[in-house]
């Protein structure tokens, strides 16, 4: 009986470390796992926090190559604008061709848009002449 009751106290003694030894792996994987967790959403904040800088920068080089090609549309217009002089003053055009490219040029300006239209009077002189014309030959 006394060897029993030393065989039972034995196996008690190792059942009571076999369960200590199992709720202290249990703890230890729970920490792992609590740590490994913190970890995993670390490195999703940072991965979204660089991903919202490659679209804040994505946007920013959209932007300034929109700029750029408007500023190139710019300079191309006002390109061919100049060009455009250039050939109308080695043209040496007369007066008159210079008075009916004005006129063009505010009939264009005058297109219902514009509530108010300024005409110098130069061409309000040529403007009552061309009407004067017209009012002479009909008669």
């Amino acid at each position: 009986a006394e060897i029993n009751k030393k065989a039972d106290a034995d196996r008690y003694a190792v059942e009571q470390k076999a369960a200590a030894d199992l709720s202290k792996r249990q703890r230890e994987a729970e920490a792992k796992k609590y740590e490994l967790e913190m970890e995993a959403e670390a490195l999703r904040a940072q991965a979204e926090k660089e991903a919202a800088i490659l679209r804040a920068e994505a946007k920013k080089e959209a932007t300034i190559r929109e700029a750029e090609g408007r500023a190139q549309a710019i300079e191309a217009v006002q390109k061919a604008t100049a060009e455009g002089i250039r050939y109308l003053n080695e043209a040496a055009p007369q007066q008159a061709v210079l008075t009916l490219k004005s006129l063009e040029a505010f009939e264009k300006a005058a297109d219902g848009k514009a509530t108010k239209i300024i005409i110098p009077s130069e061409i309000q002189g040529i403007a009552g002449l061309a009407k004067s014309l017209v009012e002479t030959a009909e008669k």
